[in-house]
């Protein structure tokens, strides 16, 4: 339920399926610390797919060598956000790396790259870039380190108004737009049954298929827009590294953007990260994150429906009707 929940608020808040707080484990961390042990939010401990604790001074070829590295966030994790940071810096100092962010939209690729060219300032970027309101907090690091070492940063996401129409209206809506606007989106959503539909669907515990099905199409915007931006930019720039930063739901078990840089490019290395605040992910390939979990943002269902509520009616005043212009 909380992914069904996660979607409908980032729908409208920021775009991304994953923004719920994480459950919190049933067995998590202990609170005093012990190696390889998180003892408070700032904190993170990398491991291998086998386990193995990693330090980030001595990364294993598998990161240091991928094309791509897919990097899931729990939005406002201040470790996560921490640890994105420090796998970035030390990065750069091995590979030709570039940044991509989940946060800005292609649309806004002109306006991050003046701030990065130090021609605006930063209140100018948040307003004109129309920045998540945790920008300050959570992405501003990376895109200082970004700026500080003329590191490339794609805004890499497809406009949040466009995806929220196609939540409402169905991928059908990408027909409306003109070619400016339909370039700032993937150029094939394909919304066939796969094992990423699977999981979608079976997140999305309630609700009219038909909606359902739009809401999945938005999803798979976003993936197949953050994936094309990705591979474009590798077309052009071959040797590099890119760096991407996006919620787990996107990057977890390589089904998401993962799935969609394969269909584009086979070729290309990639390797994923995902949090846990749990226990190491013991199946797969991805790689682990361990955090400690975020507090829970409702304790009474009373005080989470109102606050989802409130979303809704928020979202009652999205206009996705297009505007012929007239001479």
């Amino acid at each position: 339920m909380h992914y069904r929940l996660a979607f409908l608020s980032s729908f409208i808040l920021a775009g991304c399926a994953s923004n719920a707080t994480p459950e919190l484990a049933k067995s998590h961390f202990p609170l005093h610390n012990t190696k390889n042990t998180p003892n408070t939010l700032y904190d993170y401990q990398l491991l291998s797919p086998t386990t193995e604790a990693l330090q980030l001074g001595s990364l294993p070829d598998k990161i240091v060598q991928a094309d791509v590295v897919l990097i899931g966030e729990w939005h406002t994790h201040t470790g996560i956000h921490r640890f994105q940071t420090d796998l970035l810096n030390q990065l750069s100092f091995r590979n030709d790396t570039a940044l991509s962010l989940e946060q800005f939209s292609r649309d806004k690729q002109e306006i991050l790259d003046q701030y990065l060219r130090s021609e605006i300032g930063e209140q100018t970027l948040i307003q004109d870039a129309q920045t998540w309101p945790n920008y300050e907090s959570d992405y501003r690091p990376l895109i200082e380190l970004a700026k500080s070492h003329s590191i490339d940063v794609i805004a890499s996401n497809a406009p949040r108004q466009v995806v929220r129409c196609i939540g409402r209206k169905g991928v059908g809506y990408l027909e409306q737009l003109d070619s400016k606007q339909r370039n700032h989106v993937a150029t094939v959503i394909d919304t066939q049954a796969s094992p990423y539909k699977n999981k979608f669907m079976s997140s999305m515990h309630h609700g009219d298929p038909q909606q359902t099905d739009n809401q999945f199409a938005a999803q798979l915007t976003w993936d197949a827009t953050m994936a094309e931006s990705i591979v474009d930019y590798l077309n052009k720039r071959p040797g590099k590294q890119v760096i991407h930063i996006a919620g787990t739901f996107h990057v977890e078990q390589g089904l998401g953007i993962a799935a969609q840089i394969r269909r584009l490019n086979s070729n290309l290395k990639i390797t994923i990260i995902t949090p846990s605040s749990s226990k190491p992910l013991t199946q797969g390939s991805d790689y682990t994150l361990l955090v400690l979990p975020l507090p829970a943002r409702y304790v009474q269902q009373e005080n989470r429906l109102k606050a989802y509520q409130s979303l809704h009616k928020r979202n009652d005043t999205l206009n996705c009707d297009i505007e012929t212009p007239t001479d």
